[in-house]
Order: structure tokens, then sequence, then C-alpha cells
């Protein structure tokens, strides 16, 4: 079973957003040394706990920093943007970094309403217009818009013999539902919603219309914590903890730290809350996580399982990678 890496670039409290993505580039350095199929970056916007607002630019950057894992978006929130920018963005990078090179696209806002207008450059992105948009780019990047499509003659360069393959993410049906009618692989968020994606999963398979020859693909990412034991573990998890706490509370702040999740004193009520965002989660020792990501895989029917993991400091960050990979081999 293939393991990649999802990376929101988090920033930690009291360390500010160039360290964060300082950590991003040596993350995705170990990741590529320790065998990881893939690296994802996020788009994220106006969020303090999140340093990455343009994946495409910081792509370009980790490229450079690797040699064989394949990278890319996971992803770029395609309603914001003109297709053909974003092809021609991708297509330099993938120029840059010739059959590494992923595209990984979603129609979530990426932060706040009011974000989201002001990203949009005053108007609301409309994801009425998400599947056009979808089939737009896949045929620009092969050259196959119809004959009286208005951009059929508009040059995409640069002129590369290879192209970023295409995926399509998502946490609901429809998500699943557009990528096997385009016939595109599928990466499904369980760390979003943790509930009906296997049954998303299936349909894709069974719904998937070929394009190109393109067999189904499915990708499913989780968010993981490995500890040297099942008690470091939830120490290693306390942080984020709070910070889905901090989230449902409209509070915009970085990744507490371990002291800041230690002096947290818990209601009732908010311990609940918690508890209940852990089926997004895997969290425990190497045995543990190699066991719940098997499962997991197997209940998908995926053929790669992506993780991503933030922690109350970067060093155990990575070391959680670390395990992982270990464990998974």
């Amino acid at each position: 079973m293939r393991l990649s890496v999802l990376d929101q670039s988090p920033v930690i409290s009291g360390l500010g957003a160039r360290r964060a993505i300082e950590e991003t580039l040596a993350l995705a350095r170990r990741a590529d040394e320790l065998g990881y199929h893939r690296y994802w970056l996020a788009e994220h916007h106006a969020i303090a706990a999140l340093a990455d607002p343009c994946p495409e630019v910081l792509l370009a950057r980790l490229g450079a920093e690797t040699k064989r894992i394949r990278v890319g978006t996971g992803g770029v929130l395609l309603p914001y943007y003109s297709a053909f920018r974003v092809a021609e963005t991708f297509r330099m990078l993938e120029a840059l970094y010739p059959g590494r090179v992923d595209l990984g696209i979603g129609r979530a806002p990426g932060g706040s309403a009011r974000t989201a207008h002001a990203v949009g450059g005053g108007a609301m992105p409309d994801a009425r217009d998400f599947p056009q948009q979808v089939w737009q780019l896949r045929e620009h990047f092969h050259g196959s818009l119809p004959d009286d499509h208005p951009f059929k003659r508009v040059r995409l360069q640069p002129e590369v013999d290879t192209a970023p393959q295409i995926w399509l993410l998502g946490s609901s049906d429809y998500s699943g539902a557009l990528a096997a009618e385009l016939g595109l692989p599928f990466a499904f968020a369980h760390f979003i919603n943790p509930h009906g994606g296997e049954t998303v999963s299936r349909s894709y398979r069974k719904a998937f219309k070929s394009h190109n020859g393109r067999q189904p693909e499915v990708v499913v990412c989780t968010f993981a914590i490995c500890g040297e034991s099942e008690a470091e573990a939830e120490r290693l998890a306390a942080p984020i903890d709070l910070r889905r706490l901090h989230m449902a509370l409209d509070i915009d702040s970085p990744v507490p730290t371990y002291e800041e999740a230690a002096r947290h004193k818990y209601s009732e009520e908010e311990k609940r809350y918690v508890e209940g965002q852990r089926a997004r989660a895997v969290i425990g020792d190497a045995a543990h996580c190699r066991r719940a990501l098997t499962e997991m895989a197997a209940r998908y029917e995926a053929d790669e399982v992506m993780v991503l993991t933030i922690t109350g400091d970067y060093a155990s960050r990575l070391r959680s990678y670390e395990r992982l990979s270990e464990a998974m081999r």
C-alpha cells in the first residue's frame, strides 16, 4: 500500500509563518528520503494556524528540494480561478519537474465567507461552474477541446510533452460522482468527513468512465499521529484536540503548544466534542497505526493512504511520519 503526505503548513504558537514554511520544506525532503509516494500542499486563506494560501508557489520550491517523490496540491480551490490560468501554472510546474506533478483540485472556499469574497476579487466563487471548469482543465492538458470551443485555438504554454495528473478531491458523494464521470482519480478527505466515505469510494469505482485509458484510483486522506507508545500518542494529540475546539468556537489562533494544551481545562461538553472529532484521526503507537491504516485502506478500497499530521512542535511531527514509514514497510 502506498503512503503519502498532506501538509497544511501548520503555524505553531510563538513560531510564525516563515518557520512553518521552512518546516514544510524540511518535511518534504525527509518524506522523499523515507519513500513516501507523493507530497501534497493544501490551500487555505486567512487562517492563523495555516501558512499556505498559494500552494502552487510553494510547490515550485518543493520540487527543487526533492528528487523522487511526486509533488502536488491537495488542492487548488478551482472556483476562484480561470481553468486556463491554472493549466498554464501547472504546465510550467510539469516542465520543471516532468512526471512528478499532481494537480489536486477542490471546490471548497478554504476559509470564511468574508475571506472567500476577498479572494474572489469582490465576488463569491460560484461552485455551480465547477464541473465545467474541471472538464475544461482536463481538455486543456490533453489538447482535446472541441473544435467549436472558444478557447480551442489558444496556445497552452509551456509546450511540453507531458501533463500533470489531475486529481479530484472531496468529502462527499458529489465529488466522487464527478470524478467517475470525468474519468479522474479521486481523493476522499476522511480527515474532514469520517462518515460515509467507504460508500462514496465504492460508488466511484462502479461508475467510473475511463478517459485516455485511465483506470479508477482512490486515495483516502486521514489525520494521523504515531507515537512511541499509546500514551505518547495521546500527549502528541493534545494540541490538535484543542485546535479543533478553537475551530468550533471560531477562535482564530495558531496551533497550540503542548504547554498551552495542558493548561486548558475542558468542560464536560468540550470533552464530548473533542472525543467526537477523533473519528477523523488515527492516533496510537506504530502497531495501532499500521493496523488502523491498513483497515481503512481496505474499507475504502483505496490504492493509497495519505496522512496529515499536526502536533505541538515540528520535531514530533517529523518523528511521527518517520514512525509511520517504518511501521508500514
